[in-house]
């Protein structure tokens, strides 16, 4: 298991060799260093902590700046683990060479906030007729159920906070790997804004 923290820069799109466009999330990954490696000895399980984007020391409580620096390092804003067993050491850096061109990926973030929201556009509802004076458009519908009308069911889809989750979509395809710039671009889209952050890691169905 392959990964790396890395922003969201927005998208774009390239020609591929046939001559058809292919829509690309722009994601910047600068080197991410290794603060910590957890093993099933001491911790159960195995994976590997990254750390990307420094952040000033002033913005940073104690314990964030010596977990930092047992890496020699500062501290870092965004901070995720990838599990898995991998051959690197504390203070390492991992670089997007890690992936090559070709490759699947999956990508976590964090997805747009939209506020609060009906339940039709929340959970893609159908709204009542416009005509003939139904007054019922936009409505939920029933809330509560036959066996019992007292109460609203546990889990009823109803009107609420929209967006703002964590969201990952699998099996996206690397379509460039730019060493140089430290960036990487992927087919199609990936959950967030821009300039928000990123977890990138071998795809587990690919």
């Amino acid at each position: 298991m392959k990964g790396i923290l890395g922003r969201k820069l927005g998208m774009t799109q390239v020609f591929a060799a046939d001559g058809s466009v292919v829509p690309v999330t722009v994601v910047e990954a600068t080197p991410n260093v290794v603060l910590q490696v957890k093993t099933a000895d001491n911790d159960g399980y195995e994976a590997v902590q990254l750390g990307f984007a420094d952040k000033r020391e002033k913005l940073a409580n104690k314990p964030a700046i010596g977990h930092a620096k047992k890496a020699n390092t500062g501290p870092k804003r965004f901070i995720r683990e990838i599990s898995g067993s991998q051959s690197l050491e504390v203070g390492g850096e991992v670089k997007v060479d890690v992936f090559a061109e070709g490759e699947f990926v999956d990508v976590t973030g964090i997805s747009k906030g939209k506020g609060t929201a009906g339940a039709i556009k929340r959970w893609g509802f159908q709204r009542g007729k416009m005509t003939h004076g139904s007054k019922y458009h936009r409505g939920n519908g029933s809330l509560a159920t036959i066996r019992d009308a007292n109460r609203v069911p546990k889990g009823k889809k109803m009107h609420g906070r929209l967006g703002s989750e964590t969201i990952t979509v699998q099996n996206l395809e690397v379509v460039k790997v730019d060493a140089e710039r430290n960036v990487l671009l992927i087919k199609g889209s990936v959950p967030g804004a821009r300039n928000s952050y990123l977890k990138i890691r071998s795809s587990v169905k690919k």
